[in-house]
């Protein structure tokens, strides 16, 4: 059950709430029914998310929750350094937190909050790569190709 699900141009975007943080971020394909906002934090975070998907210099400013391991959040931290506009590759990430990239790669797509955590500016060294633990051409891989056609990224449209 999502607290709020919004149209976005790649499907939908839903949001899980515990009334005090944000507790997931959803990629949703188009066939998934509209939720309207229940609280004032799906609310905020259906706001900020629609304010994001119209300027991708659009900053957030949610509560999330407390979650994953404390390499997770390192890679997370090192993914919100990354501006809009701009990508590292797994392996240049990895390099910068002292890590490899298949450990990076899988901390990505544990990424719970999506866009707040910008996981799609971090891509293959050849190519795209993949997308929240999918490889496949499905909406998850549209919706990372969007997200960075949007910041400017065309050439991986």
């Amino acid at each position: 059950m999502f607290n709020a699900v919004i149209d976005a141009p790649f499907g939908k975007v839903g949001i899980r709430t515990d009334g005090v943080t944000v507790r997931e971020i959803v990629y949703l394909p188009d066939s998934a029914p509209n939720v309207e906002p229940d609280s004032p934090l799906a609310a905020r975070a259906a706001e900020q998310i629609g304010r994001y998907l119209a300027d991708p210099r659009a900053s957030f400013d949610l509560p999330l929750a407390r979650i994953g391991t404390e390499f997770q959040r390192r890679v997370w931290q090192g993914i919100c350094a990354i501006p809009p506009g701009e990508v590292l590759t797994y392996g240049q990430l990895a390099k910068e937190i002292g890590s490899v990239a298949r450990a990076v790669g899988q901390a990505c797509g544990d990424n719970r909050f999506p866009l707040v955590i910008p996981c799609h500016r971090v891509v293959a060294a050849g190519g795209i790569g993949g997308f929240a633990h999918d490889a496949g051409e499905g909406y998850l891989r549209r919706a990372k190709r969007w997200l960075l056609a949007h910041e400017g990224l065309v050439q991986y449209a």
